[in-house]
């Protein structure tokens, strides 16, 4: 019996000091719980990121961010004179805020992004440019006699099979300029490619936009990103011009501290230009400026740079380096559409670049459609599959191991490959695409988990 009594009294104690343990975790939980930052959500996994559930909040948070852009963008005055917004923006211009710093993903310089700032609208620019975009016929008439003629017309019908969150926006509009910064920060990409004609030239359906660069420099520098140049085939583009377009960029743009300069293996820092429809132009033309015995050399001179080719076919890969080129990317966002563009064939080209001291940069997009413009174009659509097929082209690049990833691109609304936050829209006439069942900021989070994993991985292979 004093046995049984004994027993009692220890099973007894023991169960209070089982209980006043549970009891001092959980109040050490609750403490704690309230100590965590509002923005934290179960570790902020990825998958769980995309339910809309456990997202309200930070949902919330944006809107409530986006609306305060859009009431500071309602007070800025708006102006026709693009000069007059330039020097206004600069001298608003303020080093990136510690705020933002926090909030924000930290910017891979190693993730380039392909930026157009051709858009246009009433508001700012006195008309619709690009939104309006045309149809553009098939070459064989017969074939394009099957299918419609004219132009879009904004702002409900637009050149996209997507519609933007901004609506049809003006590049120049300062809000829209920062949004898009914000939205490439959140993605953790870190330099800006930005499509680029000269001083008064532009593509067939826009405007020159060269006066709107200072503007864009000095919103990335806020938000810590860089900007390269994409540079577009303009009018007789050849060795003379390209020397003194890359020296107008140098010298106007080269001391802004969002310029790109890229350091090499050899420790230099030089700038980069990213070369469009490089192919149109022959390797002897290329070679009188890119190779040191050129007759228009830019090398060994305060312009040198480093200057990366389109490849598009493969016999392309031996014309870029006999034209003095220091690497080769592949843009579309199309796997199978060209040689450079499947994924199964860059293996051989980053080999091909490794034996010839060449960069290899691939191109990955988060899908592609561009019958909003060419309307006979079907076969080249490449479904996004809610997010698959962006990350199936980062898996490939990957592999690869390259030293820098390019995106194609951040807002091509004309092609559909845009990251750029997209919203539901129905018109009498139209119903685009969106990105549901995911948010609309889907692909920017994607984006932001590859350039992490890259990240990671990237420091194993130079272990």
């Amino acid at each position: 019996i004093l046995n049984y009594d004994i027993m009692a009294r220890f099973r007894r104690r023991t169960c209070i000091i089982l209980l006043l343990f549970i009891l001092f975790i959980c109040s050490i939980m609750m403490a704690l719980k309230t100590l965590r930052p509002d923005r934290a959500g179960f570790g902020d996994p990825f998958g769980l990121g995309l339910l809309p559930e456990l997202q309200q909040r930070t949902v919330l948070l944006d809107n409530k961010q986006n609306s305060l852009n859009r009431v500071q963008g309602d007070t800025v005055t708006h102006v026709s004179n693009l000069h007059s917004i330039a020097v206004n923006t600069m001298k608003a211009s303020m080093p990136p805020l510690s705020k933002l710093e926090e909030e924000l993903s930290s910017p891979n310089y190693n993730f380039h992004i392909f930026y157009y700032s051709w858009f246009g609208n009433p508001q700012f620019d006195g008309k619709y440019i690009h939104w309006n975009h045309p149809l553009l016929p098939h070459w064989d008439p017969k074939i394009a006699n099957n299918y419609p003629k004219g132009r879009h017309n904004p702002p409900d019908d637009i050149g996209s099979n997507f519609y933007p969150e901004l609506g049809s926006y003006s590049s120049k509009d300062p809000s829209v300029i920062e949004a898009h910064m914000k939205q490439m920060r959140s993605a953790s990409t870190g330099v800006i490619a930005l499509s680029w004609y000269p001083p008064g030239m532009a593509d067939e359906n826009g405007e020159p936009t060269d006066d709107l660069v200072p503007v864009i420099l000095d919103y990335a520098h806020k938000y810590n990103l860089k900007v390269t140049f994409h540079i577009e085939p303009y009018k007789d583009r050849d060795d003379r011009s390209m020397y003194h377009n890359v020296k107008y960029i140098i010298d106007k743009y080269g001391g802004h501290p969002a310029f790109y300069r890229h350091k090499t293996s050899t420790g230099r820092l030089l700038p980069m230009f990213y070369v469009y429809d490089s192919y149109v132009t022959i390797p002897e033309i290329w070679a009188n400026l890119l190779t040191i015995s050129g007759s228009q050399t830019i090398r060994n001179t305060p312009y040198d740079a480093l200057f990366i080719a389109l490849l598009v076919e493969e016999r392309h890969k031996h014309d870029i380096h006999r034209s003095g080129f220091d690497g080769m990317y592949t843009y579309f966002a199309t796997n199978g559409f060209s040689y450079g563009s499947s994924h199964h064939n860059w293996a051989s080209l980053k080999a091909f670049c490794d034996s010839n001291n060449l960069m290899f940069i691939p191109s990955v997009g988060p899908g592609y459609i561009d019958t909003s413009i060419r309307p006979w174009n079907n076969h080249n659509t490449r479904n996004r599959v809610n997010g698959k097929y962006y990350e199936t082209a980062f898996s490939a690049a990957l592999l690869v191991r390259p030293e820098i990833i390019s995106i194609t691109s951040f807002n091509e609304w004309h092609e559909g490959t845009q990251i750029e936050k997209a919203v539901p829209k129905r018109t009498g006439q139209v119903v685009y695409l969106d990105y549901k069942p995911h948010k609309s900021n889907v692909y920017l989070e994607l984006t932001q988990k590859w350039s992490e994993k890259y990240r990671k991985e990237q420091e194993q292979w130079l272990m």
